[in-house]
């Protein structure tokens, strides 16, 4: 009120109780912010698989061939193939098209932190399901592509979002397809590491691990057994796959918009011809 005009004031609404009104108009926002969460996760969730996990980011890396095992390609072929620049493509338009939406930052902040956790949880999930995308060469193009993911935060200032951490488990778990596996103090730096993982998610990973090359050995079944036993004390829930429905709850900030009722001018083709202006 104090930063309005005398004419501003004079426009306030007095002896008006639209307590009724807050619950509709704050139940109305949650529906649209989810609406618009649900549109964003539907284009986006078909790309994450293939840009995260199989296409080539890093050029040689798909040239050195686990051993045993044919590379998957369901998702390589045709049409489904998706590049890490197509997603970064998708979320330039995303952003293009909330800012010119004129949408308050803290919600494209908001925005961006779920879609992000979506590309973790489906990244992730993936991950833990397969044994041809557990080995050390899928480890390096995960943590290329997840700091060009960073880059990109930070390119459209939206480190503050919280996109980074989510995405935390799946770093550490791009990093444990590359730490070394067979001394105790090997499994010590795994275990004070990887702190997002769980002790069953961290088990799984070393249980899929496919060697890149007949030089490299398999994770061996007392390895694992001293990284059970080491985190035993942990309260871990028995949770595998983590739920990539979830949805943070959305805070709606109060930001007094600067136009003033006395500029606003209504067009002619909305027959609003009732309306008097004072």
């Amino acid at each position: 009120m104090s930063s309005n005009t005398t004419k501003q004031n004079e426009h306030c609404l007095r002896n008006f109780d639209l307590t009724e009104y807050r619950q509709v108009l704050s139940d109305l926002s949650i529906q649209i912010y989810q609406q618009l969460i649900k549109i964003a996760e539907g284009i986006m969730q078909p790309m994450i698989v293939s840009a995260m996990l199989e296409t080539e980011s890093i050029q040689g890396l798909s040239g050195v061939k686990q051993t045993g095992y044919r590379k998957r390609t369901s998702s390589m072929d045709g049409d489904n193939s998706y590049s890490l620049e197509a997603v970064v493509r998708q979320l330039n338009i995303f952003n293009s098209i909330m800012c010119d939406h004129g949408l308050d930052p803290e919600i494209i902040q908001q925005v961006f932190k779920q879609l992000f956790y979506m590309i973790n949880s489906v990244s992730l999930n993936n991950l833990l399901l397969r044994k041809d995308v557990c080995s050390w060469s899928t480890g390096m193009q995960l943590r290329y592509n997840i700091s060009q993911l960073e880059e990109w935060l930070r390119g459209k200032n939206l480190q503050a979002s919280g996109g980074a951490q989510t995405m935390e488990p799946l770093i550490q778990a791009a990093q444990l397809l590359q730490l070394k596996k067979k001394t105790e103090e090997d499994a010590e730096a795994i275990c004070s590491l990887c702190t997002s993982l769980t002790t069953q998610q961290i088990v799984k990973i070393l249980n899929l691990y496919t060697p890149v090359n007949e030089f490299e050995e398999r994770v061996t079944v007392s390895f694992i057994r001293i990284i059970q036993a080491q985190l035993q004390e942990r309260n871990d829930p028995p949770q595998l796959l983590l739920d990539s429905k979830f949805m943070f709850p959305v805070l709606f900030p109060f930001n007094p918009s600067a136009i003033t009722l006395d500029t606003v001018q209504i067009p002619n083709t909305l027959n609003l011809d009732f309306l008097i202006k004072v």
